[in-house]
């Protein structure tokens, strides 16, 4: 093993916490990659990786050496695909998913956006609110929305939407309004079906974090399902702002608990994990950081 591809498997070790994911990656066994690891570890005269049984984790010289490593195999990527750019004409068919809601609004016009571009390339894009398995369905590129927990995808950050607690004046009116966050528990809370938390909303004041588990008669596996129950007055939703900004201009919701901030959502765009992509897949990807970036609606701290 050279040193650059020595490099890739460690930064893929601290990444995914495994020897045995990244083992599977390369195509070869546990046992080797440890090896391999070990053989680093002598050539450097230090130890990287504090191993135990049920984790792994950095030691001072390899927390600086990830940091390095991890600098130089994105730059050796980065110089791969500006080559096959130049060398590969973006042709065939681009598979893209992304949630309904966030697909409707923002992906879709992004999308066709890219095919003007691209005229040659023809783009699939499908819509849905659960996580699929992007080998299985063919995906290329999938657009999600909330930290990536699948470690056999890559994920590239495109932006983060601020959340917002909300209710119509309606509904305020006959409940009354929250106000600290343990009061939601005694709200009708709609929920996201798909929510990675459940049914646990978090909330920060100063340094202290704030979970509630809140319920509610009203739950549903789509945004745009979700903030229809908020505006016929149901419940208390808790929303990605770029789905309810107009209503919230309109005064047709009313924010809640504004001094208790939620975590803000991110937006990563996930693929498989390759060690050479594809032209036209590093070329998407480079595109949505671009329009993401420049959308107001994804630029939450």
């Amino acid at each position: 093993m050279d040193r650059l591809e020595a490099m890739q498997m460690f930064v893929r070790i601290v990444e995914t916490g495994s020897f045995s994911a990244v083992a599977q990656e390369l195509g070869t066994t546990q046992p080797t990659i440890s090896k391999q690891l070990t053989a680093l570890e002598k050539r450097f005269k230090t130890r990287l990786l504090n191993r135990s049984t049920r984790s792994l984790t950095l030691t001072q010289p390899g927390a600086s050496f990830y940091e390095r490593c991890k600098q130089i195999v994105g730059e050796v990527r980065e110089a791969e695909g500006a080559l096959g750019r130049l060398q590969a004409t973006l042709t065939g068919t681009l598979h893209v998913n992304g949630s309904i809601a966030l697909g409707q609004i923002f992906l879709t016009p992004m999308m066709l956006k890219f095919q003007h571009l691209y005229p040659e390339l023809t783009v699939e894009l499908s819509l849905n609110d659960r996580f699929i398995d992007l080998v299985d369905e063919g995906v290329d590129v999938a657009v999600r929305l909330g930290r990536l927990a699948d470690s056999s995808l890559v994920a590239r950050f495109l932006g983060r939407t601020r959340r917002v607690l909300c209710a119509t004046p309606g509904y305020l009116g006959t409940h009354g309004a929250p106000e600290k966050p343990e009061d939601l528990a005694q709200h009708n809370c709609l929920l996201y079906a798909y929510l990675s938390t459940g049914n646990e909303w978090a909330f920060k004041a100063a340094d202290e974090e704030i979970r509630v588990r809140v319920q509610g008669n009203f739950k549903a596996n789509n945004g745009h399902a979700i903030r229809e129950a908020l505006l016929a007055g149901a419940g208390v939703a808790l929303m990605p702002d770029w789905l309810i900004h107009d209503q919230l201009e309109r005064g047709e919701l009313t924010v809640l608990l504004p001094e208790f901030a939620t975590e803000p959502l991110e937006i990563n765009a996930v693929y498989p994990s390759s060690r050479h992509l594809s032209a036209k897949v590093r070329t998407l990807i480079d595109f949505l950081q671009a329009e993401f970036a420049a959308t107001p609606a994804f630029a939450a701290r």
